[in-house]
């Protein structure tokens, strides 16, 4: 199982909000590069960054600086990076893309434009992944603000058959609370997509991601793991020592 810790970004800085809420929001580090560089010295081999700037529709200012962070920190030696938030256009993925990064997450416009979802998937393949969040059962977009009139299992589904082969699946009831994750509900999210999947939302404790990783490959590829490492609730060696130590 992968272990992703999660940098946040608004404004080039480092952030954590509670279940997506911008007015909830505390500041954990201005030098996001030097996070990443942390979290490196402490066995991390992949990073989860999202642009909550740009997820938020924010300034243009505070969108360009986080691409500046971003962009720096696809240049940290021995990580591969998983970026997201607010990636609306072909042009922006390919501008990650030069960045570096190795997994590109797609969202809002997976439900709203899904003509534009085929293209996507069709002309970059393996390099997308799909971000699905939901809150009891609703699968929400616009950076979590708006709900749509369909259930997780349907949007999984259209997903799937667009090609689509890795998938996020966050929780966002549980986001940024350290409430402890559900694991049945990954369980069922895999059977759907057909593939394992990466869980966010809710990871706490060591227990959780022990509970996670053994779920087995076939239900979990990775888990993102974000205000239990800023808080200190265990270190991110400790969390890779749990993931390897329960799927053995």
């Amino acid at each position: 199982m992968i272990v992703f810790p999660a940098i946040d970004l608004i404004a080039g800085k480092v952030v954590r909000l509670e279940r997506g809420d911008r007015s909830r929001m505390k500041v954990y580090s201005d030098d996001p590069v030097a996070q990443a560089r942390a979290f490196v010295e402490q066995g991390a081999t992949w990073l989860h960054v999202v642009d909550l700037s740009a997820a938020l529709e924010e300034d243009e200012e505070a969108r360009a600086a986080n691409s500046a962070a971003i962009k720096a920190i696809c240049q940290v030696d021995g990580l591969s990076i998983d970026v997201g938030g607010g990636v609306r256009s072909l042009a922006r993925i390919d501008e990650l893309a030069g960045y570096g990064a190795r997994r590109i997450a797609l969202g809002t416009v997976l439900v709203t434009e899904p003509g534009f979802a085929e293209v996507a998937a069709r002309g970059f393949g393996n390099l997308l992944v799909a971000d699905v969040a939901a809150r009891d059962g609703q699968v929400k977009i616009n950076g979590w603000r708006d709900g749509i009139a369909a259930s997780v299992e349907d949007v999984v589904g259209q997903l799937t058959e667009l090609g689509f082969r890795h998938l996020v699946f966050t929780d966002i009831a549980r986001d940024g609370m350290q409430t402890g994750i559900d694991v049945d509900a990954y369980r069922r999210i895999a059977a759907c997509a057909g593939f394992p999947v990466v869980a966010s939302g809710g990871v706490s404790t060591l227990g959780d991601i022990r509970a996670l990783a053994a779920a087995g490959d076939d239900v979990i590829e990775g888990c993102i793991i974000g205000r239990a490492l800023y808080e200190g609730n265990f270190t991110l060696a400790e969390a890779l020592a749990a993931a390897k130590e329960a799927a053995c």
